[in-house]
């Protein structure tokens, strides 16, 4: 059953989803004026309003800070994504893989500002001052109650999407390298990762946010050092590793090594599957971390998410990419976090390594907290208050399991999770567009 699905997973991401996905970024690339090559504009109303001389402080309604937020998210995205999920791509679908996540990138900056912009404008609060938001909120508010079924599609997708990804992967992910690096048991560091998890959640969204916002940008700065260090030790192996990258992206990669070799679909499965993985653009996932944002206009919001996806997959995701091709490991046959932790050591030895390794147990770890709130607002929506009351608990007992599950297994799962989440997300942005456009033209008014 897990093979057949599988199948149906690498094509719809070889050919009908990578078109959707690419159609639509692309439509309201057009839209915008490509509004993702403004660069200034989006810097000053986004990161400048934090840092700099034009720093201000926005007022609105909400729970997080806007630093808060896209630290919680970016913890969600960087780590088994960026770092875990980019050397599996590349494992798997060869070099040419790495194409294909620049073209679902690009034009996802704009789907991801969109959806952000959506999630904020139909965003619910409750009688005790939470805020709640997503693709199910925009997709019923937004229109209508006749599409009311799409909207619990998508939600039970995200669901199963957070318990896959946040429950399972992640933990994994976490335990795994942990082991690799460490030496830890796995059962041992699940173990402490739940129940020192379970007392941050307690605190609420706030506190959350509070320690993602103090513990994901410096741990980022610092992974993006030693990643540009690899780089620049093996530059002379860059001009080779675009040639790799450009001929596998268009052509099938041979076996060679511990590589089996790839077709071109397999390249642009993986590639666009992972890329959408790592950065969420077109998921609308991290919009449940979004709608918690405190903000005086919802398009301020959605500019975060141009900035999320640059992060994660022009500097993230791109340097962990040449790290491993310019290292020569990707045809090891070793996958995810080994294979990063492998091209690291070529050149760091064991510093790189233990740093490796201690990046991705602080981003997944930080993933799992960041992805609560996305599980509360799937079982909100779904069962109601009462309900989540106590089926949030549940969160805690899969990463027990997880961490001594195959990953290949785990992947998979993800990866067709994934696509029950992109259709029905990629269908509302579509039909609500219109909406985004008007709200984009208003706030440029306001904010010219």
């Amino acid at each position: 059953m897990i093979d057949q699905l599988a199948s149906l997973t690498e094509f719809l991401w070889g050919g009908p989803l990578l078109i959707l996905m690419l159609g639509t970024g692309l439509y309201l690339t057009v839209r915008t004026g490509f509004f993702q090559l403004h660069v200034e504009y989006i810097y000053r109303n986004t990161i400048g309003t934090i840092f700099g001389k034009n720093a201000k402080e926005i007022k609105g309604e909400g729970n997080l800070k806007s630093f808060q937020c896209i630290s919680t998210v970016l913890a969600g995205t960087v780590g088994s994504g960026t770092i875990a999920g980019v050397a599996s791509a590349i494992a798997i679908g060869g070099p040419g893989s790495l194409f294909w996540m620049w073209c679902i990138s690009f034009v996802g900056m704009l789907t991801k500002m969109t959806e952000v912009t959506l999630a904020v404008n139909y965003r619910s609060k409750d009688e005790k001052g939470e805020y709640y938001g997503g693709p199910m909120y925009y997709i019923q508010k937004g229109l209508g109650e006749k599409y009311k079924f799409l909207s619990k599609f998508y939600s039970i997708a995200l669901l199963i999407l957070v318990i896959t990804d946040a429950t399972f992967v992640q933990p994994n992910t976490l335990a795994t390298s942990v082991h690799a690096v460490f030496g830890v048991p796995v059962l041992v560091t699940g173990i402490i990762a739940v129940v020192t998890s379970f007392f941050i959640i307690i605190g609420g969204v706030e506190k959350i946010g509070e320690f993602c916002g103090r513990i994901i940008p410096f741990m980022c700065i610092i992974y993006v050092i030693v990643a540009l260090g690899v780089v620049i030790v093996t530059f002379e192996g860059i001009p080779a590793a675009f040639g790799l990258i450009f001929q596998y992206a268009f052509s099938p990669a041979p076996a060679v090594g511990g590589f089996v070799g790839s077709s071109v679909m397999m390249a642009m499965s993986k590639g666009a599957a992972r890329g959408v993985f790592s950065n969420e653009a077109g998921m609308g996932t991290s919009t449940a971390i979004h709608s918690t944002v405190i903000t005086d206009h919802p398009v301020r919001q959605g500019m975060w998410g141009t900035i999320e996806v640059f992060v994660i997959s022009f500097l993230v995701t791109n340097l962990t990419g040449f790290a491993i091709i310019c290292t020569g490991y990707w045809d090891t046959g070793l996958t995810g976090a080994p294979l990063t932790i492998a091209a690291f050591h070529s050149v760091w030895g064991n510093f790189g390594t233990i740093l490796v390794g201690l990046a991705i147990a602080t981003f997944t770890y930080s993933a799992t907290l960041g992805s609560f709130i996305k599980y509360k607002t799937s079982i909100h929506y779904l069962f109601g208050k009462k309900a989540q009351k106590y089926l949030q608990w549940l969160y805690f007992v899969p990463p027990i399991i997880a961490v001594t599950l195959d990953t290949e297994f785990i992947w998979t799962m993800a990866d067709i999770a994934t696509c029950f989440l992109v259709i029905p997300n990629t269908i509302a942005i579509l039909a609500l567009s219109p909406v985004f456009i008007k709200l984009f033209k208003e706030f440029r008014r306001i904010e010219p």
